[in-house]
């Protein structure tokens, strides 16, 4: 299928690893001019050089008002905006101190919600845009052991509604897409170390994760990062302009839900 990316200007925060590389390649890969973005310059150039094509990177932390005016000086317009960016964390809910709620909706919810205030009345002027806020099976199930993430992941789904809410008939869409539990940069390290310090195999903290954390799994396995970024590029092409408002999962069955 063609998805009609084609010189498509797009941006992915958080984009040098994880999820957020495998979306950016894939974009590429589709014909759109990507930017990359992440916090260091040798994090954005390697993550560059790996993509190859019409990739251009952006070094800025959109945590801080100085990084986001970065960017913004960089990339003018966009036609695709995929948000992202994001922090997770486990601590028990009484550890949680009021800087911790604090920074992570800085970063999981404002930064998203900064990009989009910026980059969206192009996209309306030019009556075609996609947004993009990648959420979590998190923000519909809350996990115990991150309380603070879960709210973060709850809250994207909300502002991605408002939102699309507040354009209709615009030529721009606006969608949240829920992974479930992938293998990420981040959880494999997690995983790894894990294994390690209780002396099994990386496939058996894997198995007991299923069973025992996320039991309600149908796939019984972590996605991979190529299989959510999958989902967000065909939202992000014209295939997908029926699509908008919507909370898409792609989460391996975890949430026991029909709606």
């Amino acid at each position: 299928m063609d998805f009609k990316l084609g010189g498509k200007r797009a941006l992915v925060t958080g984009s040098t690893a994880g999820i957020g590389f495998s979306i950016a390649k894939l974009l590429a890969r589709e014909g759109a001019l990507v930017y990359i973005n992440g916090r260091t310059e040798e994090r954005v150039e390697k993550a560059v050089a790996e993509i190859g094509g019409k990739v251009e990177g952006v070094a800025a932390d959109l945590t801080t008002e100085e990084g986001t005016e970065k960017l913004f000086a960089r990339v003018e317009k966009l036609d695709i905006l995929v948000n992202n960016l994001g922090i997770f964390e486990a601590k028990p809910f009484l550890e949680i101190k009021d800087e911790e709620w604090r920074r992570f909706f800085e970063v999981n919810v404002l930064s998203g919600v900064r990009m989009t205030r910026h980059y969206l009345p192009h996209m309306l002027e030019r009556k075609w845009g996609r947004i993009i806020f990648v959420s979590s099976e998190s923000g519909l199930q809350i996990p115990a052991e991150m309380v603070h993430y879960g709210m973060t992941k709850t809250a994207q789904l909300a502002v991605t509604r408002g939102i699309a809410e507040s354009f209709p008939a615009s030529g721009v869409t606006v969608n949240s897409v829920l992974p479930g539990p992938t293998e990420s940069e981040g959880v494999s390290t997690f995983v790894e170390g894990l294994a390690k310090q209780q002396g099994k195999t990386k496939d058996d903290v894997e198995r007991d994760f299923f069973e025992h954390a996320r039991p309600s799994s149908l796939l019984k396995r972590f996605a991979t990062t190529d299989e959510i970024a999958a989902m967000v590029v065909y939202l992000c092409s014209e295939a997908a302009s029926a699509t908008t408002g919507a909370s898409v999962r792609v989460d391996g069955g975890v949430v026991r839900s029909i709606a």
